[in-house]
């Protein structure tokens, strides 16, 4: 199917349109340039989001008209006023309740006569197994391309909720060596402000300029967005305590960064509020479709992450038997199986162990996990095992010269068998157990939802003993770039899918997201894969299908192009 933004504007009709071109909005006073969106829907109430832009010199209190339409007309079944300033940075957030389960409306806000886009958005069923329709996204860094996959996802005919699993934003700069900046200075997608964002400022500046693609836009004003963070909406690496991608020497406290992230984070996403007394960091909240599904949102950063692990600084060498240094795998392996290790914490795996629990317990077939990184054991491929030195050298010739070098470091590395991403739950093998245990103790076997690689995988987790306890889908990025990216034409989805029992289907390098459609007797995730992110039009097809029936079984479902 081939996508052109034209003709996906008439989807919305006239309100949707002028959130395409936010200047015709504009007035002596505000604007609205930043869309409407909405988000966290439930039952009977959903969250509500824009941002005013006053004129420049006014740092005064703006009052913002909202309203909830339901039908063709303007039958408005809820509406308010809301008080918006600098101390919030202008943003408007209401969680508009009242509303009918199961149902879709349209919203608005104004400002005097300047009125914003038109939103649509719809409710949780509270009863009954309706299908639902899911697109899940993750990873969209602003200059590694453009963000076709939400122009594909507001084009969609049915679409429930958009669940998006983190890394919204980055936090890089625009230096020239700056990650995805050969392709940013190309498409004159250039991040704001021009260095790596640490203040509050410069966190709010940079949600705004992703606020501003049309694209994203037309996503946020089609269907509510159940969101989550990763790392790079703080930073790089992100843990409890600190960051790769966080020099306190020069950057300060991380605290301090955390909190003007997070700050930042609720005022300009559709999320609802922490409860009174609440860490802003603990976001882990659940979403009931009727009697159909449930869907528990995981946080595996800031709330519970022990510090991550590095092969450059954990993989030390000692002295051999001839006296040579060799590596201390033994170990490496003893830190990285320390019992210690986790990403959750025991308060929200309890939490999560009871939720699943109470899921099962009230007849919902499905339970769905959004959770952050890859959950998959998976081992680097030891290329030498399938391949002769031949094929290995001709594949090599094949990587570009600026990542040969550390490409072949870690086909070394993997030949011993050790992970192939230690920021990922194979960096904590402990903890996955005790999550492992959670699905055992509940009695379910969830259809987990993972992003941050920026490829899409689909895998059978198994626990240490074997027993297979969950099916893994997992999206690839909406523009951000991949492994497979960077090592040309060398077959590393192909080489994890051999090299691995648990992975089903991996490909490095597809961009795109996955359609998650939920029915009484199965579950199936389409992953739907973008033609290019580096221009309009592009088409959007079916890379792959499967199914996952009430019984668990996974299989690959035949079909063709996405129509």
């Amino acid at each position: 199917m081939t996508m052109n933004r034209r003709g996906l504007l008439g989807l919305f009709g006239a309100g949707a349109a002028v959130g395409a071109t936010p200047a015709m909005a504009e007035t002596a006073s505000v604007a609205f340039v930043h869309g409407v969106a909405s988000g966290d829907p439930g039952a009977e109430r959903v969250i509500l989001w824009t941002r005013v832009t006053p004129r420049e010199g006014f740092n005064g209190p703006v009052s913002v008209a909202w309203r909830v339409l339901e039908g063709e007309g303007d039958h408005v079944v809820a509406s308010g006023r809301f008080e918006t300033g600098a101390e919030r940075d202008y943003t408007v957030k209401i969680d508009a309740a009242g509303l009918r389960p199961g149902h879709d409306y349209r919203y608005d806000f104004a400002v005097g006569e300047t009125r914003s886009p038109v939103g649509r958005t719809r409710t949780l069923a509270s009863e009954g197994v309706t299908p639902v329709n899911l697109a899940v996204v993750s990873c969209q860094l602003y200059p590694g391309g453009l963000f076709n996959a939400y122009e594909a996802i507001a084009a969609l005919p049915s679409l429930d909720a958009v669940v998006h699993l983190g890394d919204y934003i980055y936090e890089y700069g625009a230096e020239a060596d700056a990650y995805g900046m050969a392709t940013g200075a190309a498409l004159n997608r250039l991040p704001e402000p021009r260095h790596e964002i640490v203040t509050l400022a410069d966190y709010r500046t940079r949600h705004a300029q992703y606020k501003t693609d049309a694209d994203l836009q037309a996503a946020h004003a089609r269907a509510p967005f159940i969101c989550v963070w990763d790392d790079h909406e703080t930073a790089n690496d992100a843990w409890l305590h600190g960051a790769e991608n966080h020099q306190p020497e020069t950057e300060g406290d991380f605290a301090v960064r955390k909190a003007a992230a997070l700050k930042a984070y609720y005022e300009w996403m559709p999320i609802r509020e922490a409860a009174p007394g609440a860490l802003k960091q603990a976001i882990h909240r659940s979403f009931h479709f009727g009697d159909l599904a449930s869907l528990m949102m995981v946080e595996t950063r800031l709330t519970g992450r022990t510090e991550p692990l590095d092969y450059s600084k954990d993989l030390t060498a000692k002295e051999g038997p001839d006296g040579e240094p060799v590596l201390d795998l033994d170990a490496f392996r003893a830190k990285l199986n320390d019992p210690s290790r986790d990403l959750m914490g025991d308060e929200q795996r309890a939490w999560l162990t009871r939720e699943l629990a109470a899921s099962k317990a009230a007849g919902r077939p499905w339970q769905v996990l959004g959770n952050q990184v890859v959950t998959a054991r998976v081992a680097g491929p030891d290329v030498s095992r399938t391949m002769t030195p031949e094929q290995i050298e001709g594949l090599m010739a094949q990587v570009p010269e600026a990542f040969r070098e550390q490409f072949e470091q870690a086909l070394f590395l993997f030949k011993m068998g050790l992970p192939f991403n230690l920021d990922a739950w194979d960096g904590y093998p402990a903890g996955r157990e005790r999550l492992y245990a959670a699905f055992a103790e509940a009695g379910v076997q969830p259809i987990v939802l993972a992003g941050d690689s920026h490829a899409f995988w689909v895998n059978e987790l198994k626990d240490a003993g074997g027993a297979r306890r969950a099916v893994e889908f997992g999206t690839s990025s909406v523009s951000s770039p991949s492994i497979g990216d960077a090592i040309g034409g060398f077959p590393l989805g192909e080489a994890l899918m051999q090299a691995n029992d648990e992975v089903v289907f991996c490909d490095q390098s597809a961009k795109g997201f996955i359609l998650l459609t939920l029915s009484a007797d199965q579950a199936e995730a389409s992953l739907m894969q973008v033609s290019t992110i580096f221009a309009k039009p592009f088409e959007i097809k079916q890379l792959k299908r499967f199914s996952v029936r009430g019984d668990g079984g996974l299989a690959e479902v035949a079909g063709g192009e996405a129509g």
